[in-house]
């Protein structure tokens, strides 16, 4: 067994193919490596090692995905006129502001789950926003957040030392500790080949609009709260 190393190993986890000896010792690699046991079904197999096998769970997997755009293009509400309107209307405002924004096809997790609006009379975005924090392995997702907010006023309830949640504060420990001036907010450069993944470095200071603005965004924007000392393949664009 790889987590308590005494009794014989009985099962392969499918996700990270460590082998346990009991329920005990999966929970607790799961808990460890944060392992979900669910078999990847795109991981990398190189020709080498692949078989029949390899070939048939492909298979299966377009057939899932078959169905899975098929039940999508079904949905009524994602292809009525009034959404159609309200997603070109909301390109429109952001093409003034000078961003790009981009919707994806009816089905895609983003499409189904961003709630960004337009408040007319305010004439400003309310966005949906994505948080995360990567050396906690922490996501967090906001709704309604103002475009005239600044980045340091959105992050305030997480890593400030003194406003932030008791609970949040604890898991993002590592954030609160460290100094604000060791703090880099970056946002993904997309459009971008996949081994040339570069991040844009974004003004904490300065409002969430005024950080959008002249970028490519999908759907809705995710921004990656990091720490100068431990980042490591996280390429700022320009560097």
């Amino acid at each position: 067994c790889e987590t308590c190393s005494e009794e014989e190993a009985k099962y392969r986890c499918p996700r990270c193919m460590k082998y346990s000896c009991s329920l005990l010792c999966v929970k607790k690699h799961k808990l460890a490596l944060s392992c979900n046991g669910v078999r990847d079904k795109t991981a990398f197999v190189s020709v080498n090692d692949f078989t029949d096998l390899n070939l048939l769970s492909d298979y299966r997997f377009l057939e899932d995905v078959g169905r899975t755009a098929d039940a999508a293009a079904r949905y009524p509400t994602m292809h009525s006129p009034a959404t159609k309107k309200l997603l070109s209307c909301l390109r429109n405002k952001a093409r003034r502001c000078n961003i790009d924004l981009r919707t994806l096809p009816v089905g895609f997790t983003k499409r189904r789950e961003n709630s960004t609006t337009f408040n007319c009379v305010e004439k400003k975005f309310y966005w949906h926003l994505k948080l995360i924090f990567p050396h906690c392995h922490a996501e967090y997702t906001l709704k309604g957040v103002p475009d005239d907010k600044t980045l340091a006023d959105i992050l305030k309830p997480y890593i400030d030392p003194v406003e932030s949640d008791p609970v949040v504060c604890q898991r993002l420990k590592i954030y609160t500790v460290s100094p604000q001036s060791d703090v880099q907010i970056l946002m993904k450069v997309e459009n971008r080949k996949q081994n040339s993944v570069r991040y844009n470095e974004l003004d904490a200071s300065r409002s969430l609009l005024d950080n959008l603005k002249g970028k490519v965004i999908i759907e809705y924007p995710t921004l990656f709260v990091v720490l100068k000392t431990l980042k490591k393949d996280m390429v700022i664009l320009g560097q």
